[in-house]
């Protein structure tokens, strides 16, 4: 943690930090250009920050692509806001953006990327993408697949079972990288989640997205990024989905590490 308060330390660093929450997914020229910053300093600027983790990086062909990680300001916000005062804060913040957002940035990337690390193995953090025991504990959802590239898969919710032809697995390569497409969203999963009209109607107009999980070991605690994209821009599910990963990843996490998943959150108090 202290490397996250010394990387925000600096302006030029919060600057860039900035310049990604508006348009994230940028190169090094990007960034260069948008700052007017030396492409050393930005190079500079951006090695801290990767340090802190408060920037992950996505090889799309012959580009790195830079993009902002909340991992690490969830954590201090973990540590330090009371979790029935997290309720109000996110409302405050909502308002306070919705008051300030200008028109939206068409250039930005409609993808969520994500980084966090975790003190385990490879081959433990791939059973618990994969295995039901694990997946249940975190996810609270468990799947039917072979985990081979073209096998297909069949989600279990709460009692509801989605089967898809197009639910498929695309990449699978053991204790190193594992993509598939993501669910479909019906009627019964809508209904199981509270999800009214308006969303399902914009969700089963979205082509289908994936989503992408990249395992790297590094000495005793493994980097796990996940990628996912394949939205159409200005994706009701993208929204959502923003807000689903950093808890579950949250969960995964606390539940490979400490042997239990995340506590329910307790209800707030009456006022």
């Amino acid at each position: 943690m202290d490397e996250v308060f010394k990387a925000l330390a600096d302006a030029g660093r919060r600057r860039l930090l900035d310049s990604l929450n508006g348009r994230n997914g940028q190169s090094l020229r990007e960034l260069c250009a948008e700052l007017d910053m030396a492409r050393q300093s930005v190079s500079k600027h951006l090695a801290v920050l990767e340090a802190a983790n408060l920037v992950t990086t996505v090889r799309r062909g012959r580009e790195k692509l830079h993009y902002l990680n909340a991992e690490p300001i969830n954590a201090i916000a973990e540590r330090w806001i009371n979790r029935y005062d997290r309720g109000r804060v996110h409302a405050l913040t909502d308002l306070k953006n919705a008051l300030e957002q200008g028109p939206m940035d068409t250039t930005e990337k409609p993808e969520f990327v994500y980084t966090t690390y975790i003190n385990t193995t490879p081959e433990r953090l791939w059973r618990a993408l994969t295995e039901p025991a694990f997946t249940r504990r975190y996810w609270g959802v468990t799947f039917d697949s072979e985990w081979t590239e073209g096998s297909t898969m069949t989600w279990h919710e709460n009692g509801l079972t989605t089967s898809d032809p197009e639910q498929v697995v695309l990449e699978s390569e053991p204790y190193r990288r594992l993509s598939y497409t993501w669910h479909t969203f019906t009627r019964e999963h809508a209904d199981t989640h509270g999800l009214d009209d308006e969303f399902l109607d914009a969700a089963t107009k979205e082509r289908r997205s994936k989503v992408t999980f990249q395992i790297e070991p590094l000495g005793p605690v493994v980097k796990l990024t996940v990628v996912h994209d394949d939205f159409d821009q200005g994706s009701v599910v993208l929204d959502a989905l923003r807000e689903g990963w950093p808890a579950l990843l949250a969960g995964l996490k606390t539940l490979l590490e400490t042997g239990e998943p995340l506590p329910e959150p307790e209800p707030e108090p009456a006022p």
